[in-house]
């Protein structure tokens, strides 16, 4: 592990300040970016969410899906918690936290976006994060590449749906073409890409291109990361 990824906390803390800072310093410049906008889905932000998407992307094998059966009382205990368990629980929180506990310190204007914005973080498995996780615990191999495969899969399909239906019981408006743009735009397009990416590298070079690829990437995606956070902080 690199000083930068060992570090990775602090320049996460360092980008938050540096984005609440210059955003108090160039207003005009991040209301700029933050207008650039399609169905209230942020174009810049969702550039940057590529760049970091991607090269996570690119590890997995949707062939892996095959094995699915092997591994089905993991993948069971995993479907279950992050579709029926995580996004209601986190919607429950988001209601008592910001919806009660802490609502006479929140601007009451901003509760509903606070609110919306714990149910659609919650709503979605962090996939990615998964291969990271494996590998520290020294993980089954294939039964990880397994449950992120179907994961992803539901993912397109069930993410939007969940959404709007916790967000219609929080009573909080988001259009339908809002939520079916950002699957679109942060799910789909980044996994075609990849996989698209990856069937040509092996196809090329093998999995020796691939690994030069992820290595390669691996920069990009954390500074995109990091840039994805000064613009949201600085919004």
């Amino acid at each position: 592990m690199s000083v930068f990824e060992r570090y990775l906390t602090l320049w996460v803390a360092l980008c938050i300040v540096a984005g609440i800072a210059l955003g108090h310093a160039l207003p005009g410049l991040f209301h700029a970016v933050g207008s650039a906008e399609i169905a209230r889905v942020n174009l810049p932000v969702a550039v940057l969410i590529w760049l970091m998407v991607i090269p996570m992307l690119l590890r997995i094998d949707f062939a892996s899906l095959r094995h699915v059966g092997r591994h089905w009382r993991g993948i069971g205990v995993t479907l279950f918690i992050n579709w029926a368990v995580k996004p209601f629980s986190m919607a429950a929180l988001a209601w008592l936290f910001v919806g009660t506990l802490f609502r006479p310190s929140l601007p009451a204007d901003q509760i509903d976006s606070y609110i919306a914005g714990l149910i659609i973080l919650a709503a979605a498995p962090c996939t990615a994060m998964v291969f990271v996780w494996s590998n520290l615990t020294r993980g089954e191999p294939h039964f990880t590449l397994s449950q992120v495969a179907l994961n992803d899969t539901i993912m397109v399909v069930a993410f939007a749906p969940i959404v709007g239906l916790l967000l219609g019981l929080s009573a909080i408006t988001v259009p339908w073409g809002t939520l079916v743009l950002s699957v679109g735009l942060y799910i789909v397009i980044p996994v075609l890409i990849a996989q698209a990416l990856r069937r040509s590298l092996l196809a090329s070079g093998g999995p020796a291109a691939l690994g030069r690829v992820l290595g390669r990437l691996g920069p990009v995606s954390l500074a995109a990361l990091l840039a994805t956070l000064v613009l949201l902080f600085g919004f």
